[in-house]
């Protein structure tokens, strides 16, 4: 083309030349079908920043005719000449406009435009994506906030499309439950300990990676202490431990106490922490070394104490035995318990559970709490008179509670182990076929009795099975039998030296409900 052989020193020049050229042609008549015309239609085009675009301007039939690039006011390039002095920005494949490295101030309507006597253009518009940048976070990622508070934590990003907030926590889910929260602002409602860590905040809009910004969450409050036990087992020579679990903001100083007395570390007394756990370590226990412990933290914000028993007690039995029996009458009660020192007696309390504490798979299930029984109809409401008994022979006893429904027999241990767990069975005789019973167990060992123990459900058979002979009743256990129907119990011991002058029958009790 012509108008394009020359070389402009400033952009306006080649402005000047154009509209000279426009005017000219303004004194010329020009047939419409000698008149250049598009092969480019206008489009439109999204270019991630930094990328490269080329803008197409394809013309047919060009003639004389000067071509030139527009954005706004500015002229970039006419004819072939490229105007403007923007490095990034050349002419290819003809008069195409390719812009390098692109920036968001890139965007925007870029006009190919042909000199005729009515200008003719296309028009491409350019939209630069801009992956997300975060350009705010509460508190440059730290905050601090005091129990029970709210706490707002912000996040803001840019880029286009303009980004999403998407809130998580690390190794943890939000305090509402949820994974992941999409929201600029998360807000915590009386927040303690368990809000606290590291929430995310990541930013997307689907162009390039994802970008990710750290809050550290930090929640200010007095000591909150657990044990884990409050009551500690253990024997003279053993060694006990006793722990206490303690979190607090700011870390708080740890004190451990016997009854009023600030202990020491001793050679037999060593106190250790890891992390949030605190250990008082007794070695080689004494006797006086069993009672009450306390440990103390105590940060800026308060003071908080926890007690841990010491005991030389057993632990709690735990039965064993399976929970149907297999005899109609009677049924082998077995349990283990750990001592560190011997047992010295056991307490075993069986009851009879009513009809319908059986569950509907046949299983029996703890009664929690019996303290009316029915007896003779149309006296419904009358509770039963209270009968004990007591039965000695030098080996054990047995006392009944027919008010309470209570069996309690007093067992003296059999075994001979000093410490660790000792096991101990009792056949219990004289019982309701296809009935239900809950008994539970104590043990004492010469520093007292232990915790009673869990409740513990069986069930005798109502079928007639072949079953290997019963267990002999030992010397110490007693067979019952009931006396002409008056509800009177007799023990009777089946050692064949126990004479009847030895058996001791203390009876107690009332006839007014069986005589009226």
């Amino acid at each position: 083309m012509i108008f394009a052989e020359n070389l402009f020193e400033q952009p306006n020049q080649a402005i000047f030349f154009i509209r000279e050229a426009e005017s000219c042609q303004a004194s010329i008549k020009v047939d419409p079908a000698t008149l250049p015309t598009f092969l480019t239609s206008s489009q439109m085009f999204k270019v991630t920043e930094k990328d490269t675009v080329i803008l197409p301007c394809e013309v047919s039939n060009p003639g004389p005719y000067v071509l030139a690039w527009k954005k706004g006011i500015a002229v970039l390039s006419a004819g072939n000449v490229k105007v403007s002095p923007d490095p990034r920005i050349s002419l290819v494949d003809g008069y195409s406009l390719e812009i390098k490295e692109v920036t968001p101030q890139d965007g925007g309507d870029y006009v190919c435009q042909i000199g005729t006597l009515e200008p003719r253009e296309i028009t491409h518009t350019v939209e630069i994506l801009v992956p997300p940048r975060i350009n705010y976070v509460s508190s440059n990622g730290r905050v601090e906030v005091k129990k029970g508070s709210s706490v707002r934590l912000e996040c803001r990003a840019n880029g286009n499309p303009p980004p999403k907030i998407t809130w998580s926590r690390k190794n943890n889910v939000l305090p509402s439950g949820d994974q992941t929260l999409v929201t600029p602002v998360l807000t915590l409602d009386k927040v303690d300990r368990h809000q606290a860590g590291v929430y995310k905040c990541t930013a997307s809009n689907g162009v390039g990676q994802d970008v990710t910004q750290d809050i550290n969450l930090h929640v200010l409050y007095p000591p909150e202490i657990s044990v884990e036990k409050p009551l500690v087992h253990s024997g003279e020579g053993q060694e006990a431990q006793l722990v206490c679990i303690v979190h607090g903001e700011n870390q708080p100083e740890v004190l451990w106490y016997r009854d009023t007395m600030q202990l020491d570390t001793t050679e037999r007394r060593i106190m250790e922490s890891r992390g949030s756990r605190h250990t008082l370590l007794i070695r080689k226990v004494h006797r006086s070394d069993f009672g009450n412990y306390t440990c103390v933290a105590d940060n800026q914000l308060g003071k908080t104490r926890k007690s841990v028993q010491l005991t030389g007690k057993p632990n709690p039995a735990k039965f064993n035995s399976a929970t149907r029996g297999n005899w109609r009458d009677s049924y082998n009660i077995s349990w283990a318990v750990e001592s560190y020192s011997p047992i010295e007696e056991y307490k075993l309390l069986f009851r009879e559970l009513p009809d319908n504490s059986g569950s509907d798979d046949g299983h029996p299930q703890p009664l929690h709490h019996q303290s009316q029984r029915k007896f003779n109809p149309g006296r419904e409401n009358r509770t039963h008179g209270a009968v004990y008994y007591n039965v000695g022979n030098g080996y054990g006893r047995q006392i009944i509670d027919r008010r309470a429904d209570w069996r309690n027999v007093i067992l003296p241990a059999t075994t001979s182990q000093s410490s660790g767990f000792q096991s101990m069975s009792y056949v219990i005789r004289g019982l309701v076929p296809g009935q239900s019973y809950e008994a539970k167990v104590q043990a004492r060992n010469k520093f007292g009795w232990s915790p009673v123990s869990d409740a513990f459900t069986f069930q005798t058979t109502d079928t007639e099975l072949t079953f290997p002979e019963r267990p002999q009743t030992p010397r110490h256990v007693f067979e019952e039998n009931d006396l002409n129907g008056f509800g009177i119990r007799i023990y009777r011991s089946s050692a064949s030296l126990l004479s009847t002058e030895a058996v001791i029958l203390c009876v107690a009790f009332t006839f007014f409900d069986f005589f009226n």
